[in-house]
């Protein structure tokens, strides 16, 4: 049995739906039942649990072949790196009560920082909870900017033709489709190819600009002139307010994206480290979401 946790999310689903494909058994750990009928409809077992459910989450993980661990985003927290610790906290002692031995855990790019990197900073300190316990093989994935994170943009692009965010549209990102960071962890999961603590790097196809991006996707939607816009940090926090973040989460984002803009969040890409889709075939998503 492989348990995964945050299993209805945008990588823990796409986990979820790779395992269930390959004929392994899962338990998918989520707060939301209705969401989970979609596995347990295709044979899985399902905990509707919060993380912070210590015994409960402990019980869930009892008898696992391997755990796929994450902090699922809460963007609404009023301090957003006391509720990173309060769940990380809750996911280790789970994992030291229920005697699992294999855990693959959802880090970040930029995750060797201690400080400077926004959100990130609270996957640094669960990297490091994690690798004080002792018989347990860790993995850390540190995978890069999601290609999904730029189709935030839709309405921007529907409504004025642009898109834009804090980081400079010249900044080489790599940058990675969620479906290789769970095809990825499936596969880790399966094999269970690692041992003591160590980290995998996942940097996507290859590194772009925004700019590059928003290039093709106007070659996608039929927009050749479609541009890219850095927005300045204040007016970009006070968007991400008007979207319902918390003035904590806002304030973190504006930090990340100043550590990108700045070039502190990178690594060395490798034949290892580098994953198939492209952002060409990412992008095939737009036409449908600029146009319905």
């Amino acid at each position: 049995m492989i348990v995964i946790t945050g299993a209805t999310g945008n990588i823990g689903s796409k986990i979820t739906q790779n395992l269930l494909d390959k004929g392994q058994k899962v338990l998918c750990i989520a707060r939301n039942a209705d969401k989970l009928i979609q596995f347990t409809d295709r044979g899985a077992q399902a905990a509707t649990i919060s993380l912070a459910q210590t015994d409960l989450l402990a019980q869930a993980f009892s008898g696992a072949e391997a755990v796929f661990a994450m902090i699922p985003p809460n963007y609404t927290a009023p301090d957003f790196l006391a509720y990173q610790e309060m769940i990380g906290t809750s996911l280790v002692k789970a994992i030291k009560q229920s005697g699992v031995k294999y855990v693959v855990n959802l880090s970040s790019l930029g995750a060797h920082l201690p400080d400077l990197t926004g959100p990130i900073k609270g996957l640094h300190a669960q990297e490091q909870r994690l690798n004080q316990i002792e018989d347990v093989h860790v993995l850390h994935l540190r995978p890069t900017y999601f290609m999904e994170n730029t189709l935030v943009n839709v309405d921007l692009i529907k409504n004025q033709n642009i898109m834009g965010s804090a980081i400079r549209g010249d900044v080489q990102l790599p940058m990675i489709a969620t479906q290789d960071i769970a095809a990825a962890a499936a596969q880790h999961l399966t094999k269970k190819d690692f041992s003591g603590k160590s980290i995998v790097h996942l940097l996507g196809e290859r590194d772009l600009s925004l700019d590059e991006a928003a290039q093709i996707i106007g070659r996608k939607i039929d927009k050749p002139d479609l541009k890219y816009i850095q927005f300045s940090y204040a007016d970009t926090q006070q968007a991400l307010l008007g979207m319902g973040f918390s003035a904590d989460v806002a304030k973190l984002f504006i930090e990340m994206a100043k550590a990108f803009n700045e070039g502190l969040i990178e690594a060395k890409r490798t034949k290892q480290n580098t994953t198939p889709t492209s952002f060409e075939e990412f992008a095939q998503v737009f036409p449908k979401l600029v146009y319905r």
